[in-house]
């Protein structure tokens, strides 16, 4: 198994594939996969979702409509800026 095959993907994304047609069930003469001792030793535990804490925030209107500006997923993109202030703080 190449180390390429894993795709990750948004519930949007998927719904949009589903939409075009691009999304099927398994097929029931699909071939079965028996993980062998190799596949086990290089298996890893793949999360899926990061673990948030909510906080309420008071922030100036300047930039929540900075950030609101880039569409959907504002509160997400400003978590992700103090994630990477933090980093770079913890760096120092």
């Amino acid at each position: 198994m190449a180390s390429d095959d894993t795709r990750l993907f948004s519930r949007d994304e998927i719904a949009a594939m589903k939409a075009k047609g691009e999304v099927r069930a398994t097929p029931a003469d699909a071939p079965e996969f028996e993980p062998d001792e190799e596949f086990w030793k290089n298996a890893r535990i793949a999360s899926t979702r990061r673990r948030l804490t909510s906080v309420h925030l008071r922030v100036d209107p300047e930039t929540v409509a900075f950030f609101r500006g880039g569409g959907r997923g504002h509160l997400t993109r400003m978590a992700n800026v103090l994630k990477a202030y933090a980093e770079a703080q913890s760096k120092r």
